[in-house]
């Protein structure tokens, strides 16, 4: 019973501080000094911060981490959608393109016919799209506005916010505020729900965007403009025909759709639109995902089972975090026949074993150290399950280094 009421009272702190948060993000921090984040955990990270200032040595490692990735983004030049060489077929080149990457050029076909080959990546994809350049602007001003957050050095906020004017805000290099045009198949289609999941990094630059409202570098203009450009694309997310059929597809693309939805809804301040796709997800992401043994059927049938199992369970984790946030427990839900969160966690910390060989199809090398990353982060999250147990497979000095020690409560 105890450990309910805590559980609880741990949700219910969390989402009344994010109802307290105004949907455009006050520069001025809050009283209690929590960071404004929406997936990491804003009190591990006021904690740990604190830890950081008096000395403490258990989260240096993971800070260095942190710094040397920031250092090197420092470098990086601002990417633009305006880069690609390949006009979009609007004819507005502020318009995201990106190509299917499992498609191939049909060799014997007179037309040029493009046929999939799953987990195989078709280098060409990579010739003329706007998805890794919008990954890298996500992942970088993510770590830049951390390494601002703990260190209070302004360099770090002031390329976060170039790097975000150029892509997001800058009239002659920003993106329009679309997906219409993402994984295009050529000759067949222009775009694809699926080209969604290239803005998932939009859930990392949500919280970034959250902890640079607290640098000079971050003018109010800025603020302003980057939150109509939010709520333009949120609109589009939320009532385009497709992007409303990527958020019914069943497995990750799903997943990821949803994170995307919650975390621009708490920046916009929609919390309840938040906490009600969360609530519909206990059935539309665990109970239909998951089965009783922690199987995750839909990433199994993949060719590279073991990492669309791992991706789709680190997309639920996000959304488990995004929901503690709204107000909803997504990481202790379980339906009556035992499908949760947990489970899936454990059936694949049973392969964290390298002896253990995997039963399903995979033609690459299992990424087993990404699976050692989201044991790690979710083995707090359930102190009394057999995750930490897999732990003792993966590198002390490794996970010691991982950032996600700085965001989320870990052992």
């Amino acid at each position: 019973m105890v450990d309910k009421l805590a559980i609880s009272m741990k949700f219910f702190t969390r989402y009344l501080m994010v109802m307290l948060f105004s949907a455009t993000v006050s520069a001025a921090e809050t009283a209690t000094n929590l960071p404004k984040v929406f997936c990491a955990d804003p009190a591990a990270m006021a904690a740990i911060k604190t830890k950081l200032v008096v000395g403490d040595p258990k989260f240096q490692p993971a800070l260095r981490s942190l710094l040397a990735e920031a250092d090197q983004a420092l470098t990086l030049h601002p990417p633009s959608v305006m880069q690609k060489k390949t006009m979009p077929p609007s004819g507005d080149k502020h318009d995201f393109v990106s190509q299917a990457p499992y498609f191939w050029r049909d060799t014997n076909s007179p037309n040029g016919h493009y046929v999939r080959r799953d987990g195989q990546r078709n280098p060409e994809s990579n010739e003329s799209s706007d998805a890794g350049n919008l990954g890298k602007v996500c992942s970088s001003a993510h770590t830049l506005a951390l390494a601002f957050y703990f260190t209070g050095d302004e360099k770090y906020a002031a390329k976060a916010t170039e790097i975000i004017r150029v892509w997001f805000l800058n009239p002659a290099t920003r993106m329009n505020p679309n997906l219409n045009f993402g994984q295009g198949i050529p000759g067949e289609v222009t775009g694809r729900p699926e080209g969604l999941i290239s803005a998932r990094g939009l859930v990392e630059l949500m919280d970034a965007l959250g902890l640079l409202s607290a640098a000079q570098a971050w003018t109010t203009v800025d603020q302003s403009a980057m939150t109509a450009w939010i709520g333009d694309y949120f609109d589009w997310l939320t009532t385009s025909k497709i992007a409303l059929e990527e958020g019914r597809a069943a497995n990750n693309h799903g997943t990821f759709y949803d994170t995307q939805v919650v975390a621009l809804a708490l920046y916009l301040g929609k919390i309840e639109v938040a906490r009600n796709l969360v609530l519909k997800d206990r059935e539309n992401r665990i109970a239909r995902q998951i089965e009783p043994d922690g199987r995750q059927p839909r990433e199994l049938s993949r060719t590279l089972s073991f990492d669309y199992s791992l991706f789709n369970l680190r997309a639920l984790s996000d959304l488990a975090s995004l929901g503690q946030t709204a107000g909803v427990d997504l990481w202790h839900y379980q339906t009556a026949d035992g499908r949760s969160l947990l489970k899936a966690l454990e059936y694949m910390a049973s392969y964290a074993n390298p002896e253990k060989v995997w039963p399903d199809k995979q033609i690459g090398k299992l990424k087993r150290d990404e699976l050692g990353e989201i044991l790690f982060r979710a083995a707090a999250v359930y102190p009394n399950s057999h995750l930490s147990e897999a732990l003792k497979f993966y590198s002390t000095d490794k996970l010691d280094d991982d950032q996600f020690r700085l965001l989320y409560p870990t052992n």
